[in-house]
């Protein structure tokens, strides 16, 4: 019944996934962000492409197509497994990001997941996490002016705090029960696919870091683009 449980979460994310913000407002507003600027479906591009309005509503959106069915996921499975359901929310954030980056109608091309990920990560609720990771990345992004490097050290930072919270006792699983503690070994495993899945999704902002061309945040708002 368990994995049936993983499979509906992990199903259930997906279809929320799919809510592209980034191609529907742009639709509303007359511009394919698929044909401007990066090309890509999230925020920052958003933000380049359409202005700040645009940037906050399609990250809003993104972000809350995970967070919501992590909390309604958490709310279902914490009464019954108190120990485990922490798992399950996870499998469900990450179907929801895999919705976000593969979406089936756009032929699997969509964002980098970013603000889907934040709003799985904001859906553990898991508040020392959640603040260590804002000031992180706020910290980045205002002293470098790269989203980029921003989303790649989030996710690097993630994982290992998930990893330390994990190990030192400080999430729902129980050491001592044998079915916890599997359910976190494979929690942590789901948390490493999402920073490697982030990771590759930025490889080619890495090797332009790498070769100091990557574009620096700034946001294109023109009257054409809030026709």
């Amino acid at each position: 019944m368990t994995t049936l449980y993983r499979i509906i979460c992990l199903f259930g994310g997906y279809i929320c996934g799919l809510l592209e913000t980034g191609v529907i407002y742009g639709k509303l507003k007359g511009v394919d962000i698929r044909k401007s600027g990066s090309g890509n479906t999230g925020t920052t591009n958003a933000l380049r492409v359409l202005g700040p309005k645009a940037g906050l509503v399609v990250f809003l959106g993104d972000f809350l197509k995970s967070f919501i069915p992590c909390l309604i996921v958490r709310f279902l499975f914490k009464p019954d497994y108190p120990d485990t359901f922490l798992l399950y929310v996870l499998y469900t954030g990450f179907g929801a990001v895999l919705g976000h980056v593969f979406p089936f109608y756009l032929k699997f091309k969509g964002g980098k997941g970013v603000a889907t990920i934040a709003g799985t990560i904001v859906g553990l609720l898991i508040p020392k996490m959640i603040l260590i990771l804002l000031v992180l990345f706020v910290l980045v992004v205002a002293l470098t002016k790269y989203v980029s490097l921003g989303s790649i050290l989030l996710m690097v930072e993630f994982l290992t705090l998930y990893i330390t919270f994990a190990f030192q006792g400080w999430l729902c699983f129980d050491p001592d029960v044998s079915s916890s503690r599997s359910a976190m070994i494979e929690s942590i495993i789901v948390a490493a696919l999402f920073a490697a899945l982030s990771i590759a999704r930025h490889r080619t902002n890495i090797v332009r870091l790498l070769q100091h061309k990557e574009n620096k945040l700034h946001f294109k708002h023109t009257e054409e683009a809030e026709k």
